[in-house]
Protein backbone atom coordinates (compact mmCIF):
# COMPACT_ATOMS: atom_id res chain seq x y z
CA UNK A 1 0.00 0.00 0.00
CA UNK A 2 1.09 3.51 -0.82
CA UNK A 3 1.75 5.98 1.99
CA UNK A 4 -1.08 8.48 2.27
CA UNK A 5 -0.22 12.09 1.56
CA UNK A 6 -2.03 15.20 2.77
CA UNK A 7 -4.37 15.18 -0.26
CA UNK A 8 -5.39 11.55 0.42
CA UNK A 9 -6.02 12.37 4.08
CA UNK A 10 -8.06 15.44 3.14
CA UNK A 11 -10.13 13.38 0.71
CA UNK A 12 -10.82 10.82 3.44
CA UNK A 13 -11.74 13.55 5.93
CA UNK A 14 -14.16 15.20 3.51
CA UNK A 15 -15.76 11.93 2.38
CA UNK A 16 -16.41 10.71 5.92
CA UNK A 17 -18.32 13.96 6.62
CA UNK A 18 -19.93 14.41 3.17
CA UNK A 19 -20.17 11.06 1.37
CA UNK A 20 -22.53 12.48 -1.26
CA UNK A 21 -20.19 15.27 -2.35
CA UNK A 22 -19.71 15.35 -6.09
CA UNK A 23 -16.30 14.47 -7.45
CA UNK A 24 -16.06 17.94 -9.01
CA UNK A 25 -16.68 19.63 -5.66
CA UNK A 26 -14.31 17.24 -3.86
CA UNK A 27 -11.62 17.95 -6.44
CA UNK A 28 -12.11 21.69 -5.91
CA UNK A 29 -11.74 21.34 -2.15
CA UNK A 30 -8.47 19.39 -2.45
CA UNK A 31 -7.08 21.51 -5.32
CA UNK A 32 -7.00 18.77 -7.96
CA UNK A 33 -8.68 18.38 -11.30
CA UNK A 34 -11.63 15.96 -11.38
CA UNK A 35 -9.88 13.00 -13.04
CA UNK A 36 -6.88 12.67 -10.67
CA UNK A 37 -9.24 13.20 -7.71
CA UNK A 38 -11.49 10.36 -8.87
CA UNK A 39 -8.41 8.17 -9.40
CA UNK A 40 -7.36 8.81 -5.80
CA UNK A 41 -10.83 8.01 -4.46
CA UNK A 42 -10.93 4.76 -6.44
CA UNK A 43 -7.46 3.82 -5.15
CA UNK A 44 -8.50 4.59 -1.54
CA UNK A 45 -11.55 2.36 -2.02
CA UNK A 46 -9.54 -0.45 -3.65
CA UNK A 47 -6.89 -0.38 -0.92
CA UNK A 48 -9.55 -0.61 1.79
CA UNK A 49 -9.21 2.84 3.36
CA UNK A 50 -12.86 3.48 2.48
CA UNK A 51 -14.94 0.57 3.75
CA UNK A 52 -18.37 1.76 2.64
CA UNK A 53 -20.62 4.74 2.10
CA UNK A 54 -23.83 5.30 4.01
CA UNK A 55 -26.40 7.66 5.48
CA UNK A 56 -26.62 8.77 9.10
CA UNK A 57 -30.23 8.24 10.13
CA UNK A 58 -32.14 10.32 12.67
CA UNK A 59 -32.77 7.85 15.51
CA UNK A 60 -35.32 10.08 17.24
CA UNK A 61 -37.47 10.39 14.11
CA UNK A 62 -37.39 6.60 13.78
CA UNK A 63 -38.41 6.18 17.45
CA UNK A 64 -35.12 4.53 18.37
CA UNK A 65 -34.26 7.27 20.82
CA UNK A 66 -32.68 5.33 23.68
CA UNK A 67 -29.19 3.94 24.04
CA UNK A 68 -27.68 1.75 26.70
CA UNK A 69 -24.35 0.10 27.35
CA UNK A 70 -24.18 -3.38 28.83
CA UNK A 71 -21.11 -4.92 30.42
CA UNK A 72 -21.12 -8.67 29.84
CA UNK A 73 -19.12 -11.14 31.89
CA UNK A 74 -18.85 -14.69 30.60
CA UNK A 75 -18.82 -17.75 32.83
CA UNK A 76 -15.50 -18.94 31.33
CA UNK A 77 -12.87 -17.19 29.26
CA UNK A 78 -12.09 -19.92 26.77
CA UNK A 79 -11.93 -19.70 23.00
CA UNK A 80 -15.04 -21.86 22.53
CA UNK A 81 -17.13 -19.68 24.88
CA UNK A 82 -15.90 -16.50 23.17
CA UNK A 83 -16.72 -17.94 19.75
CA UNK A 84 -20.20 -19.10 20.78
CA UNK A 85 -20.99 -15.72 22.33
CA UNK A 86 -19.73 -13.79 19.28
CA UNK A 87 -21.68 -15.98 16.86
CA UNK A 88 -24.94 -15.24 18.69
CA UNK A 89 -24.56 -11.62 19.81
CA UNK A 90 -24.20 -10.42 16.19
CA UNK A 91 -27.72 -11.72 15.55
CA UNK A 92 -29.33 -9.32 18.06
CA UNK A 93 -30.36 -6.38 15.86
CA UNK A 94 -30.51 -3.90 18.75
CA UNK A 95 -26.81 -4.47 19.49
CA UNK A 96 -25.22 -1.60 17.54
CA UNK A 97 -21.68 -2.40 18.69
CA UNK A 98 -19.96 -5.22 20.56
CA UNK A 99 -16.41 -4.89 21.83
CA UNK A 100 -14.26 -7.47 23.59
CA UNK A 101 -12.45 -5.55 26.33
CA UNK A 102 -9.69 -6.05 28.85
CA UNK A 103 -10.53 -5.39 32.47
CA UNK A 104 -13.21 -6.42 34.91
CA UNK A 105 -15.61 -7.86 32.32
CA UNK A 106 -15.42 -9.44 28.86
CA UNK A 107 -17.61 -7.49 26.42
CA UNK A 108 -19.15 -4.03 26.18
CA UNK A 109 -22.33 -3.82 24.10
CA UNK A 110 -23.96 -0.67 22.80
CA UNK A 111 -27.71 -0.99 22.36
CA UNK A 112 -30.08 1.15 20.34
CA UNK A 113 -33.58 0.68 21.72
CA UNK A 114 -37.02 2.29 21.52
CA UNK A 115 -38.05 2.28 25.19
CA UNK A 116 -37.63 0.44 28.49
CA UNK A 117 -39.93 -2.39 27.43
CA UNK A 118 -37.74 -2.93 24.37
CA UNK A 119 -34.68 -2.81 26.65
CA UNK A 120 -36.15 -5.53 28.90
CA UNK A 121 -36.81 -7.75 25.88
CA UNK A 122 -33.27 -7.25 24.56
CA UNK A 123 -31.73 -7.81 27.99
CA UNK A 124 -33.69 -11.07 28.16
CA UNK A 125 -32.07 -12.14 24.89
CA UNK A 126 -28.59 -11.11 26.02
CA UNK A 127 -28.65 -12.97 29.33
CA UNK A 128 -29.62 -16.12 27.41
CA UNK A 129 -26.63 -15.88 25.05
CA UNK A 130 -24.06 -18.69 25.40
CA UNK A 131 -21.68 -18.21 28.31
CA UNK A 132 -23.23 -15.08 29.84
CA UNK A 133 -22.97 -15.14 33.61
CA UNK A 134 -23.43 -11.49 34.54
CA UNK A 135 -24.49 -8.15 33.04
CA UNK A 136 -24.49 -4.52 34.18
CA UNK A 137 -26.44 -1.88 32.28
CA UNK A 138 -25.85 1.84 31.91
CA UNK A 139 -28.72 3.74 30.26
CA UNK A 140 -27.66 6.86 28.37
CA UNK A 141 -29.30 10.01 29.72
CA UNK A 142 -27.65 12.49 27.37
CA UNK A 143 -25.40 12.05 24.36
CA UNK A 144 -22.59 14.58 24.82
CA UNK A 145 -20.48 13.73 21.78
CA UNK A 146 -21.26 11.51 18.84
CA UNK A 147 -18.77 9.67 16.64
CA UNK A 148 -17.84 12.13 13.93
CA UNK A 149 -15.40 9.88 12.12
CA UNK A 150 -11.70 9.25 12.39
CA UNK A 151 -9.26 12.09 13.11
CA UNK A 152 -7.22 11.57 9.94
CA UNK A 153 -5.81 15.08 9.53
CA UNK A 154 -2.97 16.22 11.80
CA UNK A 155 -3.66 19.22 14.03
Amino acid sequence: MKTLDRIDLTILDILQRQARISNVELAKQVNLSASPCLDRVKRLEAEGYIKRYGAVLNAQMLDINMSAFIQVTLDRTTADVFNLFKAEVVKVKEVAECHMVAGGFDYLLKLRITNMNNYRDVLGMIVELPGVSQTHTYVVIEKVKEDLGLPVLPD
